[in-house]
């Protein structure tokens, strides 16, 4: 696999150091180099926090390695820089598709402005956005989910488990996206347990997307909730929700994950036993289904919407301890079901 990344940025070296303990990917400097082969080939641009996020972003990437293996494609990445702005954006999407990939696939909502200016310029390469519908074109597919419907079954189960009857929400960046989790989760809290308590935070507001990279803001803002009475944090904060699980774990208390089943990622092994449940989105297969799409040559266009009904969204039941619930998984099956057969309809604002 081709891994590329832009020069960095002054500030980038020190920021890798602060997310070297639970990063994987480097945000070194390299060649965008271009492709001897006229084998297909398929690119991801990442969203903030990159490869190794443990979330978001690992789970575009588990996408890109299904289809690498099973479709015999050829896969390119490329990190996002410290800071940068829409036309760092531009500059990336355009030498992946310039070098041929197809498709290639921005990680998040960021990258709309970004693929509005480069789609038109190269028509017979299919682009793929995820979290966003604001950009549409003829080459573009918009990969949306749910994420309101899982976050509710999240809430349910919070509900459930707390014992002093608070729990935390904690956002990356206060922007609509987050919001929609915030909204579920809020919502399934209180429909389980009406006199519960929510506090909610978020680390960072716009255009300061730190929210979403640095993991000792959601481990200050989680420590905070947890002092105030919180026995169950969920954070939809990407790289930075792993210092919110890293103190719930510190504290003996519960913590859910996102985006991805975060019990069985490898850089947070440590605090497993606290991960109870993460509300997860079907990133992994929505990044392989385009790729297959235009590897087929059917390439896929518009809207392509995930959720509970196509298991887009969910909760993983990966911690033994959560599957010895009973009346826990009952109570979130009951909402599910309640859910897809439109008995309950999920507010994607708070």
């Amino acid at each position: 696999m081709r891994r590329i990344t832009r020069i960095a940025t002054v500030g980038l070296a020190s920021a890798a150091l602060a997310l070297s303990a639970t990063a994987c990917g480097g945000k070194k400097s390299s060649d965008t180099g271009s492709s001897d082969s006229k084998d297909a080939s398929a690119a991801i641009a990442y969203d903030i926090g990159g490869r190794g996020d443990q979330s978001f972003n690992d789970a575009a990437y588990a996408g890109l390695q299904k289809a690498e293996s099973e479709l015999k494609i050829k896969g390119a990445e490329a990190e996002p820089t410290d800071g940068e702005g829409e036309a760092d954006k531009v500059q990336r999407l355009t030498e992946l598709a310039r070098k041929g990939n197809n498709p290639v696939i921005g990680v998040g909502f960021a990258y709309a402005p970004a693929i509005k200016k480069v789609a038109p310029k190269f028509p017979d390469t299919t682009f793929g956005i995820i979290d966003d519908t604001s950009v549409t074109g003829p080459n573009i597919a918009n990969l949306v989910f749910n994420e309101e419907q899982g976050s509710y079954l999240a809430g349910v189960a919070a509900a459930k488990v707390s014992k002093t009857g608070t729990v935390g929400f904690i956002g990356g960046v206060e922007v609509p996206l987050i919001k929609k989790f915030e909204a579920g989760f809020t919502q399934g809290v209180k429909d389980t347990n009406p006199n519960a308590k929510v506090l909610s935070q978020y680390l960072t507001q716009p255009p300061n997307f730190d929210g979403f990279a640095k993991p000792d803001l959601g481990k200050a803002a989680a420590q905070g909730q947890l002092d105030a009475g919180a026995d169950v944090v969920y954070a939809a904060a990407g790289l930075a929700g792993s210092g919110a699980i890293e103190a719930a774990s510190a504290k003996g208390k519960w913590a859910i994950g996102v985006d991805s089943d975060q019990y069985n990622q490898a850089g947070l092994s440590k605090y497993k036993d606290s991960i109870l449940t993460s509300v997860t989105k079907d990133v992994s297969d929505s990044v392989f289904d385009l790729i297959k799409s235009v590897k087929d040559g059917k390439p896929a266009t518009g809207e392509i919407r995930y959720g509970l009904d196509k298991d887009g969204v969910g909760l993983a039941d990966s911690n033994p301890k959560y599957k010895e619930m009973a009346d826990v998984i009952a109570a979130v099956e009951k909402a599910k079901a309640d859910i897809i057969a439109k008995k309950i309809t999920v507010k994607t604002a708070p």
